[in-house]
């Protein structure tokens, strides 16, 4: 058969059900191949190739399995990059299959022809360029094996026209069943460390939630009736109802979590990599505590904080291997110590018109209970991080690493797309401004996607460091976009509502959350909120700010 009927049976061979796409030249032919299979293979059609790729990235973080975006040469290559970078970033696994140029006219300036590859190299866990068709089913099966494998990512695959047209033998194959991966190693170290542990403090993050490790992180946090806290991607990894949990922890994490973490002894980090937004000031990060590292990245140990004792491999595999090892002596009222700090430091409100946390506890209170939470990147973003509570895993779906606008409408259609759930996208205007054509996509599938539209007519974050590191020199970070967001829903083909005081905040999101199809809802915010609390950037944690008037 064809190149481009072998890439759809591979695709089909490994249960993909939907990609999202944007045609072209160079990959016709592949979607032509996709229309002859008919519905067997879903093809969702975006405004832009940035945002297949948010979608695909959405699809896999809500679904757990791999997204898939195809776009065709040139600028459409180019237009995956954000896309691809962002879902490196988070550890999100992804095939992007780009078309080419043929073989014969690479390297030659051709029309619409790009080193795709060798753009994606530093962005992608493989790449690859397929100059044969004999070697294209292979490949293919070989970039999906490696994009869920181990420490999950995108996989790229360059497919020129030509491969695309030409003829090979086709023989179906089983997909890959990966199995999580263990490092036989010694654990006594890491073992010793946990059992003479006093006041131990659990730091969970993505990997929990890639590994799907929940279950075992709170029979782990049971166990040694320890605290835990969550990195930004790591929430949902266990519930926030849960007694364990404490909060966020990190630059814009709880206060409380700050202040309690420097009583532990033992900080147990879970499938999490300390970035710079954890551990800002590296040489007073938790040194007074003895670090265990566990992750299934063994480039993460001793990257950026060094650890007393580590063990590599999948977290779900690793802590069922040592549950039943402990022997925990954990200060009997320990836990209740840390619950008592954190009580003690509770999120304040604004007193303006309309609160962010007002809205966002209004939205947690009615939106379903599968439902699932998107954000896009700034102030927005971090709110609904401290205030909305995330009880399960892959409900929670934010650009952690790469800290993407733009990112939101469309992981947001991707996982409306992938789960059928209702999806509750919170965004800045900002951010909603960088990919507001997507909200066309979701009118057009007709899915059911709120969208908290909280426009304060600025960079919010950007404005917040201005205000308090640049003595309020607010330098192209005003906004005051003429706008309609009324009127511009309705054109995109969505309902639209607007939200200007608190007294209406259930009215407004009870009707927005009943409706099955895309709602934006115009949150107008006063320009000086702030997030708080707040790290400085590189500063520790006995540095937060949690009031202006201690600045």
């Amino acid at each position: 058969m064809k190149g481009a009927d072998i890439i759809v049976q591979c695709l089909l061979e490994q249960n993909v059900d939907c990609v999202f796409a944007y045609p072209g030249g160079q990959i016709i032919d592949t979607f032509d191949a996709l229309y002859r299979v008919g519905g067997s293979i879903r093809q969702v059609l975006t405004a832009h190739e940035q945002g297949a790729a948010h979608a695909a990235d959405g699809y896999a973080r809500a679904t757990g399995k791999v997204g898939v975006v195809i776009a065709t040469s040139g600028p459409g290559a180019t237009n995956l990059v954000t896309g691809i970078a962002n879902a490196y970033m988070d550890s999100v696994p992804m095939v992007a299959i780009t078309g080419n140029v043929p073989v014969s006219l690479l390297g030659r300036d051709s029309f619409q022809e790009v080193d795709i590859a060798g753009v994606t190299m530093p962005i992608t866990k493989h790449n690859y360029i397929v100059k044969n068709v004999s070697e294209l089913a292979d490949t293919l099966r070989e970039a999906f094996k490696i994009a869920k494998s181990g420490r999950p990512g995108p996989v790229l695959v360059d497919v020129p026209k030509n491969v695309q047209q030409a003829e090979y033998d086709y023989a179906p194959q089983a997909p890959y069943q990966y199995k999580p991966t263990w490092r036989e190693q010694d654990t006594r170290k890491a073992l010793e460390i946990l059992n003479n542990a006093k006041r131990p403090y659990l730091y969970v993050g993505g990997g929990v939630i890639a590994a799907g490790a929940s279950a075992e992180v709170v029979r782990f946090a049971e166990r040694l009736n320890a605290p835990v806290a969550s990195s930004a991607m790591g929430l949902g990894a266990i519930p926030a109802s849960d007694p364990h949990y404490m909060g966020m922890i990190g630059m814009h994490g709880h206060a409380g979590v700050a202040k309690s973490l420097h009583d532990a002894d033992v900080l147990i980090a879970v499938g999490a990599r300390f970035s710079d937004r954890v551990a800002s000031n590296r040489n007073t990060f938790m040194r007074r505590a003895k670090i265990v590292h566990i992750d299934v990245d063994a480039a993460e140990i001793d990257k950026n904080i060094p650890s007393h004792a580590n063990i590599v491999g999948d977290v779900k595999v690793v802590l069922d291997r040592i549950l039943p090892l402990l022997r925990p002596t954990v200060e009997a009222d320990w836990l209740d110590k840390v619950r008592a700090v954190v009580d003690s430091k509770p999120l304040s409100d604004s007193g303006l018109p309309l609160c962010p946390r007002a809205i966002l506890r209004g939205m947690d209170k009615l939106r379903p209970a599968d439902s699932i939470v998107a954000t896009d990147v700034g102030q927005h973003q971090m709110w609904t991080a401290q205030t909305v509570h995330i009880e399960r895993p892959r409900t929670w779906l934010t650009s952690g690493g790469l800290g993407t606008m733009g990112f939101g409408m469309g992981a947001a259609i991707g996982a409306a797309c992938g789960t059928g759930k209702r999806v509750v996208l919170v965004t800045g205007d900002g951010s909603f401004h960088m990919n507001m054509n997507e909200l066309m996509t979701a009118a057009r599938l007709r899915l059911p996607i709120t969208v908290l539209l909280f426009n304060n007519h600025t960079l919010g974050m950007v404005r917040q460091w201005q205000t308090l590191f640049y003595g309020k020199r607010y330098s192209s970070t005003t906004l005051d976009l003429p706008t309609d967001y009324v009127k511009l829903a309705e054109a995109l083909g969505a309902e639209s509502m607007v939200l200007d005081k608190n007294a209406d905040i259930d009215a407004v999101l009870k009707k927005a959350l009943s409706r099955p199809n895309p709602v934006l809802v115009d949150c107008r915010l006063a320009r000086d909120e702030m997030v708080l609390p707040m790290i400085p950037p590189g500063k520790g944690m006995d540095d937060m700010i949690t009031d202006l008037n201690e600045l």
